[in-house]
């Protein structure tokens, strides 16, 4: 029977590592989830939600197809890399939506699900990961996504201070189970920023946001927790700057739009193409 397309297994964002020597750590490329299926029907390549990507991912097709196995379902993460050699999110959303097929795309494998007729779900991650290592070629276009060495707090630190994105944490003899799961977790690294203050959006039953654009373009908004006296001195300066032109294509309903001169610190997550999980730590007007 031919082989179908399976929901992946998706971590959940949790805020520190896992403590403990019962965890596998990884690091978090910052692609598109994708699911490789070999077959009598060939290579096809999908989507975190299904959708055949085959045709723009045409390269990657070809080196799956010289992995020496009659089937399998690889489960994995599609990236481009930049000239620092990390994982380029916005290169790789360039990438895919050329006319022509991309020739600068890899894969990353971290799961096996299926191999040679046998379903694999139930086996332990870390025997999963093994014969996955064995069956990827040591060179190519499709790469085995490494455990890394010691403890979750010292991998978090090696991943922060080299830029990457996040990590993930797989608990040991964990099975595959599609959706949601908190036996894989995803830990982010954060930036701050310094970043214009251009709106700000204020609904009863609602946390406050700040609204924020980086060198002139719009970036997202951020929460505002400051404590009572604070968030009050923040008001009287938003007060004071209201009218602003409303951005292009930025029409939000119950948002004030403010004059130039207000700067924030925000904290946010890497590796997002707009704010996320942002935070305004701090204010102060333009110099």
């Amino acid at each position: 029977m031919p082989l179908k397309f399976i929901k992946p297994m998706e971590p959940e964002l949790v805020d520190t590592p896992p403590q403990g020597d019962e965890w596998l750590h990884e690091i978090k490329f910052d692609g598109y989830r994708t699911q490789i299926i070999k077959d009598e029907n060939g290579i096809r390549l999908f989507t975190k939600n299904g959708y055949d990507w085959t045709g723009r991912y045409i390269e990657l097709a070809g080196e799956a197809e010289a992995i020496e196995a009659e089937s399998f379902i690889i489960d994995g993460e599609t990236i481009t890399v930049n000239e620092a050699g990390l994982s380029d999110f916005r290169a790789l959303q360039s990438a895919v939506t050329r006319r022509k097929p991309s020739r600068d795309l890899y894969l990353v494998a971290f799961d096996l699900l299926h191999l040679n007729g046998h379903d694999l779900r139930n086996m332990p991650v870390e025997d999963r990961r093994e014969i996955l290592q064995e069956l990827i070629p040591a060179v190519g276009r499709i790469q085995i996504s490494k455990a890394m060495p010691g403890t979750g707090d010292a991998v978090y630190h090696l991943v922060d201070r080299a830029g990457l994105e996040g990590m993930v944490s797989k608990r040991k003899g964990s099975i595959y189970r599609s959706g949601p799961t908190m036996n894989w977790r995803k830990i982010k690294c954060y930036a701050e920023k310094e970043m214009d203050i251009i709106g700000v959006q204020r609904e009863a039953g609602k946390p406050a946001m700040v609204l924020m654009a980086d060198k002139g373009r719009y970036a997202g908004g951020a929460f505002v927790a400051f404590k009572a006296d604070k968030r009050q001195r923040l008001w009287d300066r938003v007060q004071g700057k209201v009218g602003g032109p409303v951005p292009i294509g930025l029409k939000k309903e119950k948002a004030e739009w403010l004059k130039p001169g207000l700067v924030g610190r925000v904290r946010f997550l890497k590796g997002e193409e707009r704010l996320r999980h942002a935070k305004l730590l701090d204010f102060r007007d333009k110099q």
